[in-house]
This record gives structure tokens, C-alpha cells and sequence, in this order.
């Protein structure tokens, strides 16, 4: 389900760490306060992430009421951005890029370094 983005317009990360025990209330309050947006706007995608980077939770208002989804990766983990305390805005390229593991606001190409052969 998270992979496909059907109706969705908008997508926003909350960057950072956000408490993956919170419920659709406490998601939705967090988006309100913290945030300072609408969780009730029709067709934008809230994604949040803890401590732990191997599960994410989303927020969807589908106009009649809230879907909350969860993912756990078995094995991997999601390259979350930690360091601004705000929502960022992604695009769907992006949201794909972070479904694969990298990092959609700062993408980075780690440097590999050749071992050396005796």
C-alpha cells in the first residue's frame, strides 16, 4: 500500500524523530502543533519515523476518516532525515527513493574505497 501512492497529491516527512507509539490522534495533533499543518487536508501523505529506522507509520486523510499505515522492514533500513525539526515537503520521485532506502532531501553517494590487493 505504501508503495503505491494512488490519490495522494502531497507527501510530507516529518524530519526527525517522531514517537512511533502515537496513534491517529497523537499523528494527527503532531502534524497540527509541530508542524503546522493541516492533517485533515484530502490527499496528503504524512510519513513518520522513530528511533529505530526499520518502521515507518503514515497518515492519510481520506476525507471520511484517517488511514494509518505501518511498514517494518525485515531487513534493512529507511535513511531518514534527521536534521531539521520540520515537516519537508517530497515528491513522489523522492518518496520512491526513500522507499528504497536513500535519503530523499540529502542524497549522498558513499565513497567506496578500494581494498587494497596483496
Amino acid at each position: 500500500m505504501l508503495a503505491e501512492l494512488g490519490g495522494v497529491k502531497k507527501i510530507y516527512l516529518a524530519v526527525g524523530y517522531t514517537d512511533l507509539r502515537l496513534g491517529i490522534n497523537g499523528l494527527a495533533q503532531t502534524v497540527g502543533t509541530k508542524f503546522d499543518l493541516n492533517p485533515f487536508e484530502k490527499g496528503t501523505l504524512f510519513l513518520f519515523c522513530g528511533r529505530r529506522c526499520d518502521r515507518i507509520k503514515a497518515l492519510l486523510w481520506e476525507g471520511d476518516g484517517f488511514l494509518l499505515l505501518y511498514k517494518r522492514l525485515e531487513d534493512g533500513r529507511f535513511d531518514w532525515p534527521r536534521s531539521k525539526d520540520q515537516a519537508a515537503n517530497i515528491t513522489t520521485d523522492q518518496y520512491r527513493m526513500l522507499l528504497m532506502g536513500l535519503n530523499p532531501i540529502e542524497p549522498r553517494i558513499k565513497e567506496v574505497v578500494p581494498s587494497r590487493v596483496s
